[in-house]
């Protein structure tokens, strides 16, 4: 799997440049709070897939990025996660898909999947309101710092992370505009799943992305590209290229959603 700050600030990259886009061609102009509750969610979101990947509970080691995000507590849920991912693989598995033994890369790496997840969030923060958005913006926060911030969250621990994420969920409340976003958020978390499947997929491994849908009597294929061509995981083209690219396109996607002038103005500065 591609690590979790790249796979945490390409969510981020995606949700700005999408509003980019959105903004050109269909008139969508968040507010800078929107912006970057969005951002952040898509963030934290791009993190979610690896839930999947369970460590050691009792001892808090093993497990993704996302797993630790709240200690045990946290790790233990991934090994629920990993276990229910398991269970749905090997009900629908087909003759030539193969034996697993753990749930990673499974149900929670398809797009069916993710797309429901952003459904299902944007549903329950639409039917219960307020402590379902600050719910969803506190987990996901969370899970966002502890991939975009992965140095300063890991010497700080889980407790203070806790805290900067409640903190950061209830302020974004307060300042989102009526009707808080439901959409927005449920779409942020769905994009930022997806995000992270394109990033895995650029892996050896590959991801299941179209289950439930059969394809050559499977329903679990993994699709990637070629391994001639694969990324290596923590690797010279994932540091030095992959991650700076992702951080130049959020930059500049933010600039030129709150500030198209300046934009602007810093290209015909390039240029000129």
């Amino acid at each position: 799997m591609v690590m979790g700050p790249t796979h945490a600030v390409s969510g981020a990259a995606v949700w700005l440049g999408g509003c980019w886009v959105a903004g050109h061609w269909w008139s969508y102009h968040p507010d800078p709070v929107q912006l970057g509750v969005g951002a952040a969610v898509s963030a934290g979101a791009a993190l979610l897939p690896d839930l999947d990947l369970s460590g050691r509970v009792t001892s808090n080691r093993g497990g993704a990025t996302v797993a630790h995000t709240f200690g045990v507590v946290s790790l233990f849920l991934a090994e629920c996660v990993e276990k229910f991912s398991l269970g749905v693989y090997k009900l629908t598995r087909m003759r030539r898909d193969p034996q697993r033994h753990n749930g990673h890369r499974t149900l929670t790496h398809t797009w069916a999947f993710n797309l429901a997840l952003g459904a299902g969030v944007a549903a329950l923060c639409a039917r219960f309101g307020k402590w379902a958005v600050i719910g969803v913006l506190f987990f996901l926060f969370a899970v966002a710092i502890r991939g975009l911030l992965a140095s300063w969250a890991k010497k700080r621990g889980w407790v203070i992370t806790t805290l900067c994420a409640l903190g950061a969920a209830l302020g974004a409340y307060a300042l989102l505009p009526a009707g808080r976003g439901y959409p927005m958020i449920g779409a942020a978390v769905a994009a930022g799943g997806i995000v992270h499947t394109f990033g895995d997929m650029i892996t050896k491994e590959g991801c299941p992305v179209l289950w439930p849908l059969p394809t050559g009597r499977r329903a679990w294929r993994e699709f990637g590209v070629p391994d001639a061509v694969a990324v290596k995981v923590g690797g010279g083209v994932e540091r030095r290229l992959l991650l700076p690219v992702f951080v130049l396109v959020a930059v500049v996607a933010g600039i030129a959603v709150l500030a198209p002038g300046l934009l602007h103005h810093m290209v015909d500065s390039a240029l000129g």
